[in-house]
């Protein structure tokens, strides 16, 4: 009897893949109340659910704020968010609490490199245009310049941001036959060796680079970085592809250099707002492609990153090492 009055409660706000709920069901130190919908809990459904939590699981789609932490009260002990970015989280609210944060960066980083490596590819030989025109009986017969995109083939490639995620961009790249890689951010990086990386300022990257790819994280310097300015210095002929944060872009400004042809293309599998509106301007340009966030959308990884999550709540809540803590 003792057992079931020690069970601590534990809410998770969205259905996750069965691999997590598994492990917290199975674990008999927790009596998890879920949200129980593929759609983001409602605000008022989130503080709701919160109140007396011990830990919390959410989503990257969840604010957590000073509102929802008060909600929760003071038995709330660790946070576990099933996403490696965590620029929905309050930190400073977090960590005046004593709350233990779990994230889950590394097991998402192979799918979500060659989600970018497949959107730059879409992008850059105008796939999605192909398979429309096929579709509608836009084509007719072989013709010498229907249809002409751009190869990787003896191209300079430039990565914003050479993390775990960028790496693995780059090392993918390499094999077509790219023939600089440039990679700009806050400090060189030693594992660059590997890919024949060249650290260079930003500017150097998007003026030099016949493809842009953006993957850095969401920070204050980096919100609303790909600009007017930015797009003015890449070259007519450039592709950018961003597969990072939607924030990072200005949205306007990449519409205006698409519909001027200052640059070729832009492809993205993130955007603000989540999901993007149906009428938004940029899915009026054939040069555009976008994809509704599923850099990370392979079985395996979805099931890995719940698994993750669920282990860094666990030991949280039991006061032991996490798989995987975010300190800061």
């Amino acid at each position: 009897m003792q057992t079931v009055q020690k069970l601590m409660k534990v809410f998770v706000t969205r259905r996750i893949p069965q691999e997590g709920m598994k492990i917290l069901s199975q674990a008999g130190v927790c009596k998890v109340s879920l949200w129980d919908s593929d759609e983001p809990v409602p605000r008022t459904e989130l503080l709701k659910g919160v109140e007396g939590a011990h830990a919390l699981l959410c989503l990257l789609s969840d604010k957590i704020d000073a509102e929802v932490l008060d909600a929760a009260g003071p038995n709330l002990k660790v946070i576990s968010t099933l996403s490696v970015g965590f620029d929905h989280l309050a930190l400073d609210e977090i960590k005046k609490r004593g709350i233990r944060v779990g994230y889950t960066p590394d097991v998402l980083t192979d799918a979500t490199a060659e989600l970018t490596v497949a959107l730059l590819l879409a992008t850059a030989r105008r796939i999605p245009e192909g398979v429309e025109e096929v579709k509608n009986g836009g084509w007719s017969t072989w013709k010498p310049l229907w249809l002409c995109g751009y190869g990787l083939s003896g191209s300079t490639v430039g990565v914003i941001g050479l993390g775990r995620i960028g790496l693995a961009i780059a090392r993918r790249l390499k094999p077509f036959g790219v023939k600089r890689l440039l990679y700009s951010g806050r400090t060189a990086k030693p594992h660059a060796a590997e890919v024949d990386g060249e650290f260079v300022p930003l500017d150097t990257l998007v003026s030099e680079s016949d493809f842009v790819v953006v993957s850095c994280s969401l920070t204050p310097e980096t919100q609303g970085l790909c600009d007017k300015a930015f797009f003015s210095k890449m070259k007519n002929t450039a592709v950018f592809i961003n597969s990072s944060r939607g924030n990072v872009v200005n949205q306007e400004d990449l519409y205006q250099a698409l519909s001027s042809g200052q640059i070729a293309a832009a492809g993205l599998d993130v955007t603000t707002p989540e999901p993007l509106p149906t009428n938004h301007p940029l899915l009026t340009l054939k040069n555009c492609v976008v994809l509704p966030h599923i850099g990370s959308a392979t079985y395996s990884t979805r099931g890995i990153m719940a698994d993750l999550s669920a282990r860094n709540l666990l030991a949280g809540l039991q006061g032991t090492d996490m798989p995987s803590e975010l300190t800061f």
